[in-house]
C-alpha cells in the first residue's frame, strides 16, 4: 500500500473526526449564553436516564475507586456485549489458542488501574465495568452518539482537528498486532480535546465499508471528566457511522476478565527523567472460531470482539498502525497545546518521550514475527514527531509525541 494511500487513511481519521470536535464546541458555546427551556431540558434527562438503563447493567458488588469512579461487577452474561442482535442469547467463549512464539516474559502486571488498588475484586463470572453517569453524558455533544466517534465523513480537509504520529505496515494480510505502550499524562487543553496512544488493526476501503479494532490509553476530559489516562478500546464497521463504540458504551466488545475495567484509570504512569510505565497488548485473530482477542500484559485475556462485528475483518486485516493521535480544536485560531504521548518530542529519548517497544505482529499462521519495513510518519511534524528505531532488547520501535503549540507550530 502506498504511503499516499496511508496518508489518506490517516487524514479520514481526522476528517472522521473533526466535526465531532466543532459541534462539541458549539455546543459547550450554546450552553454558557442559552437557557434550556424546562420541557426540553427534561426531555434530555429522560433520554439520558433510558440509555443509562440500557448500558449500567444490575451488579452483584459495586467497588469505589479513589479517583470517583464507580466499578460495578457484573454477570458476564448480561453484559452489553449479548445485547447485539448477533450476539444475543450466547455466553463468552472459553480461552483461544495462543500465538506461537508468544512469551510472558517480563510483561506488566494486571493490577494496573487504580480501582484495583483498593484491595477488592469482582469475583468469578463477573466482569467490572466503570459505571457511566448522568454528569457524563451531559458532557457528551449527543446523547445518541455518547461514546461514539463522529458519524458524517467530509471530504475537504479545510477544518480537520486530528493529528497523529505513527508508526505502520501494509501490503500484507495481518491476523493481529502487539507492542509495549509507554503511559504519560499528556495535558489536554479544552474539554472536547483528547490525547492517545494506541494500536489500530484496519481493513477495507477508506470510505464507508473501513473496520477498524482498536486498544490503548487516551486521556479524554469529555467521555471521563478528569484527565487521567484510561486503558480504553474502540471498533467500528463501518467507517465510525452507525456501528461500534468505546469500551463497553455499546453492545460489542465481550469482556471475560473479571480483574480489568475497560474505561479506568491507569496506574502507575512515567515521569519526566523518572520512572517509566508500559502496557502491553497483543489483538490476534483465533484461528478456530476467527473471533479477534485482546490480551493485556503477562497472559490476561481482556476478552474479544466478535467476528460476526466485521466484514472486512472477517477475513483479516490489511494494515496496523500504532502511534499517537490528539485533537486540535485550535482555540483562540491557533494550535492547541494539547499534548501527545510525553509533551515531548522523540529527539529527547528515553525517559523523556514517549515509546512503542517491541512491535509484532501475527501472520497467517498465528505465529507472533516481528514487524519489518516499519515505517513512520508525523502529519504536523513541527508540533508532533516520530523517530522509529530497532535494538535487540526493544526490537522494532519509535520515540513520538510533542507539546503541541511552540514557536514553529503557532
Amino acid at each position: 500500500m502506498s504511503s499516499r494511500l496511508i496518508f489518506t487513511f490517516i487524514l479520514l481519521l481526522c476528517l472522521l473526526s473533526s466535526s465531532f470536535s466543532s459541534a462539541s464546541l458549539q455546543n459547550s458555546t450554546a450552553g454558557r449564553f442559552e437557557t434550556l427551556r424546562p420541557q426540553k431540558e427534561t426531555q434530555k434527562l429522560k433520554l439520558i436516564r433510558k440509555h443509562l438503563q440500557k448500558i449500567n447493567k444490575p451488579a452483584v458488588k459495586t467497588i469505589q475507586s479513589s479517583d470517583g469512579d464507580t466499578i460495578d461487577c457484573v454477570p458476564s452474561h448480561h453484559q452489553p456485549a449479548f445485547d447485539h442482535p448477533l450476539l444475543h442469547g450466547q455466553r463468552p467463549m472459553d480461552p483461544p489458542e495462543m500465538p506461537k512464539g508468544y512469551s510472558q516474559v517480563n510483561e506488566s502486571h494486571e493490577d494496573f488501574q487504580l480501582w484495583s488498588l483498593t484491595g477488592e475484586s469482582c469475583p468469578e463470572g463477573t466482569i467490572p465495568i466503570r459505571r457511566t453517569t448522568e454528569q457524563d453524558m451531559l458532557r457528551a455533544s449527543s446523547v445518541r452518539r455518547y461514546g461514539r466517534k463522529i458519524r458524517r465523513v467530509r471530504r475537504d480537509s479545510s477544518s480537520n482537528g486530528h493529528e497523529h504520529a505513527v508508526g505502520y505496515v501494509s501490503g500484507s494480510q495481518y491476523y493481529g498486532a502487539k507492542a509495549s505502550i509507554n503511559v504519560w499524562t499528556p495535558r489536554v487543553s479544552s474539554q472536547y480535546e483528547f490525547s492517545l496512544s494506541q494500536i489500530w488493526v484496519i481493513a477495507g476501503s477508506f470510505a464507508d465499508d473501513l473496520n477498524t479494532i482498536e486498544a490503548g490509553w487516551q486521556v479524554s476530559p469529555e467521555l471521563y471528566g478528569d484527565t487521567n489516562p484510561r486503558f480504553f478500546t474502540y471498533w467500528t464497521s463501518d467507517a465510525y457511522q452507525a456501528t461500534g463504540c468505546y469500551n463497553l458504551l455499546c453492545s460489542g466488545f465481550v469482556q471475560t476478565n473479571n480483574r480489568i475495567a475497560i474505561g479506568a484509570a491507569i496506574s502507575p504512569v512515567s515521569s519526566y527523567k523518572g520512572g517509566q510505565f508500559d502496557i502491553s497488548l497483543l489483538i490476534w485473530k483465533d484461528p478456530k472460531h476467527g473471533h479477534w482477542w485482546l490480551q493485556f500484559g503477562s497472559g490476561t485475556l481482556v476478552g474479544y470482539w466478535p467476528v460476526s462485528l466485521f466484514t472486512h475483518l472477517r477475513e483479516h486485516g490489511n494494515m496496523v498502525q500504532f502511534g499517537g493521535e490528539i485533537v486540535n480544536t485550535r482555540p483562540g485560531g491557533s494550535h492547541t497545546s494539547t499534548q501527545m504521548g510525553s509533551g515531548h518530542f522523540a529527539g529527547e529519548g528515553f525517559g523523556k518521550a514517549s515509546y512503542f517497544r517491541n512491535l509484532q505482529m501475527v501472520d497467517w499462521d498465528n505465529t507472533l514475527i516481528p514487524i519489518s519495513n516499519l515505517r513512520v510518519l508525523a502529519d504536523h511534524p513541527n508540533c508532533y514527531d516520530i523517530r522509529g528505531g530497532v535494538n535487540r532488547v526493544w526490537g522494532n520501535y519509535f520515540y513520538y509525541g510533542g507539546p503541541g503549540k511552540n514557536l514553529k507550530c503557532p
